[in-house]
């Protein structure tokens, strides 16, 4: 068998998702996500001009190899837009693999390790009242875990909370809705006088079994950081997520030694040299890598048989911009590895759905990438074609006195 084909597709039904379609000579295809959100076209021109005439010809069957080619025969290593460009191949010639084998993908993995796999939803508010009737939706859908996040007195607008439901849960701008991004405004110690407050009120409002999640989004430094998980350690939170920027992997030192409460860190991260002291010093509790911005499923099921030597458990990053594929991808992984924790879940638009039909669902709070061969996604090429890329940039964040700050 040979690769006599590969594709690039962008498509936008509601966000900009970048597709590599990989064909064999025997007619057997593969999809990989290779979506970068806000740098799109970046990876698209990576795969075209660069990794796909590398392509054609070669043994799709030789996954392992096929990495190790990308990633070390272009010198130039790491980064996000090469390991999402190397991703989408991974995951497209497990695809086709799987296909071949007639076998879902988690059953070439190992088979699974548990019946379903538990996701989180996101809830937010600009106050509490608002912030309530979120948490009350998402549990209406059935999430029996749920990240809050809530605006800060004094803000008109921060990061997680819909200030406008047109732009999405991050707050993606299109250039023909806005020139430039969306400028967020940030007073770190407004936040940390409040957000404890908030999970009081979470906790006095729906009891303390619910599972309840924070994104700080790396905006804090080391000490912040330390004095935040230790004012919530009362509310007893699933996890507090990127309370520092991750590239500092030293940085954790300081915060573990001040705070009980469970840390995530690793959605910028894209390669296991990134988590080495992370995870050999057990500063964190749950690796945070996506599927399709860690390299593919190869290297990232490495990373969770590393972390599981530390007792440090998975925990995939699944925004709206993972794209169905890389979704899929990651739910099949989620179901395989031992020491699974849990799997961030936003959904998609109707338009997505329709673009990338799946076999995976989300039933009373868990997900299962269900028994189709392969991964179980098909790119609907004719209606991608119906919603062509449109300019988009995440926001950037600003003090006060209009420092650029951490985003």
């Amino acid at each position: 068998m040979k690769i006599v084909d590969a594709k690039v597709v962008v498509t936008s039904p509601g966000r900009n998702f970048v597709t590599l379609r990989i064909t064999t000579d025997e007619g057997v295809t593969g999809l990989g996500d290779a979506t970068l959100n806000g740098r799109e076209l970046a990876v698209a021109s990576y795969l075209t001009d660069h990794v796909v005439p590398l392509l054609i010809g070669a043994d799709p069957h030789r996954v392992e190899d096929t990495w190790q080619y990308l990633y070390r025969g272009a010198y130039w290593r790491r980064g996000p837009v090469t390991m999402a460009a190397i991703a989408a191949v991974d995951v497209a010639l497990w695809d086709i693999k799987a296909k071949v084998a007639g076998l879902p993908l988690y059953q070439l993995l190992g088979g699974a390790s548990r019946e379903r796999v538990r996701a989180y939803g996101h809830a937010n508010g600009r106050d509490l009242p608002e912030l309530f009737d979120s948490i009350r939706a998402r549990r209406a859908e059935g999430y029996q875990a749920i990240r809050v996040q809530i605006g800060v007195p004094g803000l008109s607008n921060t990061y997680g909370v819909h200030q406008d439901p047109a732009l999405g849960q991050e707050n993606a701008t299109r250039l023909d809705q806005r020139p430039r991004p969306v400028v967020e405004e940030w007073d770190t110690a407004a936040y940390l006088r409040h957000l404890p407050g908030v999970f009081e009120a979470v906790r006095n409002e729906f009891g303390p079994e619910l599972p309840l999640l924070h994104d700080a989004h790396h905006r804090l430094t080391p000490i912040q950081a330390a004095r935040l998980g230790k004012d919530l350690e009362p509310y007893d939170l699933f996890w507090l997520e990127d309370c520092t920027p991750a590239e500092n992997q030293q940085a954790l030192r300081l915060v573990r030694h001040h705070t009980t409460t469970p840390l995530a860190i690793g959605e910028v991260l894209n390669t296991v040299h990134d988590y080495q002291t992370l995870l050999t010093e057990q500063l964190i509790d749950y690796a945070r890598s996506a599927v399709t911005h860690f390299g593919g499923v190869t290297p990232l099921r490495k990373l969770f048989d590393l972390a599981a030597q530390y007792q440090i458990k998975s925990a995939i990053h699944g925004p709206e911009d993972i794209s169905p594929v890389g979704m899929a991808a990651a739910i099949h992984l989620d179901l395989a590895v031992h020491n699974f924790g849990i799997q961030e879940y936003s959904g998609h638009t109707a338009d997505t759905h329709a673009v990338f039909r799946h076999a995976y669902t989300f039933t009373d709070g868990h997900l299962h990438p269900g028994e189709e061969p392969g991964i179980g996604v098909t790119l609907d090429e004719e209606l991608a074609a119906a919603h062509p890329y449109r300019p988009a940039y995440l926001p950037v964040n600003r003090l006060a006195d209009g420092t650029v700050h951490d985003w």
